[in-house]
C-alpha cells in the first residue's frame, strides 16, 4: 500500500500541465503569502524549483525565479500601501492593527533601530531572515518611509529572497532521482529555517524570565 502510495506521488503530470497549472499557483500564492503571512512562501518557492529542476526546459528555473521575486514584490508593495493608508488616518486601520498584533515591542524598536542606521539593507535582511519582515515593515511605515524608497529596497529584497529559496530547492532536486523526494527535503528545510528564531526567542525569554525571577529572589 505503502509502495502504491509513493508511485502515485511520483507519477507527475507532463511538463505542459506542470507549468500551465503550476505557474500561475506560485505566483498567486507567493503574492498572497506576501499579502496575508499565513502561507509558507519560501517552502512554495523551493517545492516549486525542485519540480523546474527536473524539468527539460532550460528557462524552468528562471521563469520559478521571476514569477517568485515579482509576485513577493507586488504583495510587499500592496501590504505597504495598506498600512500607508492606516498611519495616515486618524483611527488607523485593520491591515495596521493586524501588522501591529504580529510584533512585540522589543522586536519593533530593535527594527527600528537597525532601519535607523542601516536603511536599505535592513530591508534586505528583512526578507532573508524568517519572521524578520513584517517587523522591518511596521517601522518603515511609523518612520513614513515614502512608497517609492521601499519599494527600491525591497526589489533587492525580494530578489535575494527568492534566489536564497531556489537554491534549497535546487539542492533538494539534486540531491534525490525523485522530485516528490525533493519538494519533502526542502519543504522540511525551509520549515526547520522558519521555525528556528521563534525557538531562539522562547529560549531567551525563558532564560530572561528565570533571570528576572533569581534577582527577585536575591532582593
Amino acid at each position: 500500500m505503502t509502495g502504491g502510495l509513493l508511485a502515485a506521488v511520483g507519477d507527475l503530470p507532463p511538463e505542459s500541465t506542470q507549468q500551465a497549472v503550476g505557474y500561475p499557483s506560485l505566483f498567486l500564492l507567493v503574492a498572497l503569502g506576501a499579502l496575508v503571512p499565513v502561507v509558507p512562501t519560501g517552502a512554495i518557492v523551493s517545492s516549486a524549483a525542485v519540480v523546474a529542476f527536473h524539468q527539460s526546459s532550460p528557462f524552468s528555473l528562471l521563469v520559478v525565479f521571476l514569477l517568485a521575486s515579482a509576485a513577493a514584490f507586488l504583495g510587499d508593495l500592496a501590504l505597504y500601501w495598506l498600512g500607508q493608508r492606516g498611519v495616515r488616518s486618524r483611527n488607523g486601520s485593520r491591515w495596521l492593527g493586524a501588522l501591529r498584533s504580529r510584533v512585540t515591542p522589543d522586536r519593533l524598536a530593535h527594527a527600528q533601530e537597525r532601519l535607523d542606521t542601516h536603511q536599505v539593507s535592513v530591508l534586505v535582511l528583512s526578507r532573508l531572515v524568517p519572521a524578520g519582515r513584517i517587523p522591518v515593515m511596521l517601522a518603515c511605515l511609523l518612520a513614513r518611509m515614502p512608497l517609492r524608497r521601499f519599494a527600491r529596497g525591497d526589489a533587492a529584497a525580494c530578489l535575494a529572497w527568492a534566489a536564497t529559496y531556489q537554491l534549497i530547492g535546487i539542492l533538494g532536486g539534486s540531491l534525490f532521482p525523485e522530485p516528490w523526494q525533493g519538494v519533502v527535503a526542502a519543504v522540511g528545510l525551509t520549515l526547520l529555517i522558519s521555525a528556528v528564531p521563534a525557538g531562539w526567542r522562547r529560549i531567551r525569554g525563558d532564560r530572561g524570565g528565570r533571570g528576572r525571577a533569581l534577582r527577585h529572589e536575591d532582593a
